[in-house]
Formats: structure tokens, sequence, C-alpha cells
């Protein structure tokens, strides 16, 4: 006998034009299905989410995915954050594209933030660019489900062209899922490409050999240069999977597959910053 799917409701804003968003209550087996539901049923994007306090429908669980509720009256800003993170319904920021240097004592960092529809050109676009790449790396968190542990997967040694191969064909289950960290090593220069579980884009290097190129390439993928890089991490919000992607048993086996290999595991004591509720240790919500 089938086990049944719980499905759980959410609050989501969507963003319109000209108008102050529109909040949907929305079900699904996790957030990214109503965060679809949502969306499909507004066109257009999520702008952020939480969830119900109360079931809409009452008894009705099951008969309709979505209720509109209203106009948002929390005037959450309009930004259209990559798939795999949104923040909270009432303390959204205002997200926007750029990046910044971030201070390191021993690093020289750069982190870059923009939308849903150019990240994964943004990432691709500088994996491609870069001199060398030699091993992918795809950090399964342990919020993933709440797991409690990180699974680190890796490649053999590889080139740009595999990566990027690789990458493009599972963009929906690794780029847009906000329970994974993704790295390219680049070992000639000491550097790594990440990007990160909250979407954005970090160049970290013992050096800075690549300096004006990282920040030309970035030029070149319109994604300029800011005073300040407002990130989700920046306040109270979720983490999930797009409704159409891998769990994280049929991802770990589609990375064995890809001949990914995992070369540690990680339990939640291990992870640095990290309570035993799944949370950092701002509080903020990192599984949907």
């Amino acid at each position: 006998m089938a086990k049944a799917i719980h499905h759980t409701w959410y609050r989501v804003a969507l963003a319109r034009k000209d108008a102050p968003a529109l909040i949907v209550a929305a079900e699904g087996a996790h957030l990214g299905e109503a965060i679809a539901a949502a969306e499909a049923h507004g066109k257009s994007y999520a702008i952020a989410a939480d969830l119900a306090e109360t079931t809409p429908l009452g008894d009705a669980i099951g008969k309709c995915e979505v209720v509109v509720l209203g106009d948002d009256t929390d005037n959450t800003p309009d930004f259209a954050w990559p798939l795999g993170v949104l923040p909270q319904l009432g303390k959204a920021v205002a997200g926007k594209r750029g990046y910044v240097e971030r201070p390191d004592a021993k690093l020289f960092v750069l982190e870059a933030q923009t939308d849903r529809e150019h990240l994964v050109d943004l990432f691709l676009g500088i994996v491609e660019r870069l001199p060398a790449a030699d091993n992918l790396e795809v950090r399964v968190l342990d919020h993933f489900e709440g797991a409690g542990v990180t699974n680190v997967w890796l490649t053999s040694r590889v080139n740009a062209k595999q990566i990027i191969r690789f990458l493009d064909d599972h963009d929906v289950d690794v780029i847009g899922n906000g329970h994974l960290e993704v790295s390219v090593y680049v070992r000639a220069h000491k550097g790594t490409l990440r990007l990160t579980e909250h979407k954005t884009i970090v160049w970290l290097a013992e050096e800075r050999a690549l300096e004006a190129d990282v920040k030309k390439w970035l030029g070149e993928l319109a994604v300029p240069r800011v005073e300040e890089l407002v990130t989700v991490n920046a306040t109270s919000h979720f983490h999930y999977r797009p409704a159409k992607s891998r769990d994280r048993k049929k991802l770990g086996e589609e990375l064995f597959r890809q001949r990914l290999r995992v070369v540690a595991t990680v339990g939640r004591e291990g992870a640095a910053g990290r309570d035993t509720a799944g949370r950092d240790t701002a509080g903020r919500d990192t599984d949907g």
C-alpha cells in the first residue's frame, strides 16, 4: 500500500506590476511544489513565503491547490530571488544584482548576486571563462529533508567543458536546489568558484592573480560592482527544492550515476553554525 503524501499549506507573495504583491495560500508536498502552484496560478514569480497559520479551506484539503488571500500589506520588495531560496513573508529585504569584495584575513573573496532568470547563465558563464577547472563538488546539506548530515560528493579530475555539461543537464536538480552548495576547484590559482546555498556566487582564492579577470567577467555578464550587497541570508528565509527536482535519495542515485562519489559525510554537530532545529545561528529558516 502506497504511503500517503503529506501536504502543507504556505502563504506566498507574488509580484505584480504597479500594484502590491498578491498573497495566495498554496499547498504542496514541499515548499517548492507550493511555490510552483502559486506562480502558475498568479502567472508571476514568488518574492516571499511563509507557513500558513491555518488551513484556508478547512476540511477541503486536497480540493484546491491555491486560494487567493488578498493584497500584500507588508510592502514586500520586488526581487526575483533565484530558485531555491525565498525570504520569509513580512521580513523580506530588497535584493538586487551586483557584486562586492568581502573582507577576509586570508582570502580574496568576491560575492555576486543575480536574479532567477540569470543565475544559471552567470554561474556557467564564469566557469566557461576560468583558465582551468579541475574538480566539481556537490555538497548536499544537512537541512535537505532534515537529514541531519551533509554529504560531500566529488568528481574525479575533470575539465570546464565536462563541468558545464553536467551542470547544464542538471540545472534544476543542482543549481536550483537551495539545499545544495556547488564548488568548482581551480587548483593552479588556489581558487574556488562556489554557488552557495543562498544562491550567491563566490570567488575565493589564496592569491589575487585572477582578480582583474573575475571582475571583468562579472561586468561582461551584466553584474555591476555595488557598495552594498544584501542577500537573502540577511533575513529570515526558506531553502527549498524546485517542484520538478529529485528528492535527496534520487539525487544521490543520479550523482552516483554521473560518477561523483561521496568523499565525506558530516553530522550536524560538525556543521558549523547550525543548531539542532536545522536553522543557522541567527535563527533563520533553512528548510522548506
